[in-house]
């Protein structure tokens, strides 16, 4: 395990020995069941990237997840990220950081200059916005579609039903769709539903399914997630 470097200007925090030490653990304790859910699915478990979701977290507990190694990290806000990873940023250039959070399309250069992938484009407005900004900023950043598997009126994400719409205009506008994201309903089975997603992006020859959480990760490995979404298991509970 390395320190966290200072940035230049010293104001990146430093990883407290406790707290490293136990987000150290935590880390190695999730990789070593990632490989464990990876292999009995007949998978490498480096197909399989950790997301370390640090939205609302201590900048301290997000020095040690780097001092123990951690480089993909998700945000849920723009505004948060941009002042949290300003600090960290320049001290590491290898860092990968989704927006796994809904965005607002006034928000959305913000996010094109900030994150490297943004899991999240559930809306026409919004991608034509993204085509946009990729454009002004002359750059391409890797998204995924927020697909609300359970329906619910209340969440982000298109419809089952509408994601070939929404693909068509995106694949139209150019923007570099790499798979799916969902977030199953809290009171139902959510291997139905990591079922369900891995079937439109089979059927719509993606290749990226971010799905899997905390207490559920495993079993979206088991349905073919390339990318899971941990928070509290790393972190601990937001204080």
């Amino acid at each position: 395990m390395t320190d966290v470097d200072p940035s230049p200007d010293g104001a990146t925090p430093e990883a407290d020995p406790e707290i490293a030490a136990r987000i150290a653990g935590n880390l190695a304790e999730i990789r070593r069941r990632i490989a464990a859910a990876a292999d009995s699915a007949g998978r490498r478990a480096e197909d399989v990237s950790l997301v370390a979701v640090s939205k609302v977290q201590p900048d301290e507990r997000i020095a040690a997840a780097l001092a123990a190694g951690q480089r993909v990290f998700g945000e849920n806000r723009v505004q948060e990220a941009q002042a949290r990873w300003m600090k960290f940023r320049p001290a590491f250039p290898d860092l990968r950081l989704h927006l796994v959070g809904p965005l607002q399309t006034n928000k959305a250069a913000d996010a094109v200059a900030l994150f490297d992938v943004i899991e999240t484009v559930d809306r026409e407005k919004l991608a034509r916005a993204l085509a946009k900004e990729f454009d002004r900023q002359v750059v391409r950043r890797d998204c995924l579609v927020q697909v609300n598997t359970g329906e619910e009126p209340q969440k982000a994400g298109v419809a089952p039903g509408d994601l070939p719409g929404l693909l068509a205009v995106c694949r139209d506008l150019g923007l570099p769709v790499r798979g799916l994201m969902c977030i199953p309903p809290v009171e139902e089975n959510p291997a139905l539903h990591f079922a369900l997603l891995a079937e439109l992006a089979s059927d719509a020859g993606l290749e990226w399914l971010s799905m899997g959480m905390s207490g559920d990760f495993e079993t979206a490995i088991r349905h073919g997630a390339t990318h899971v979404r941990v928070g509290t298991a790393v972190f601990g509970e937001r204080d």
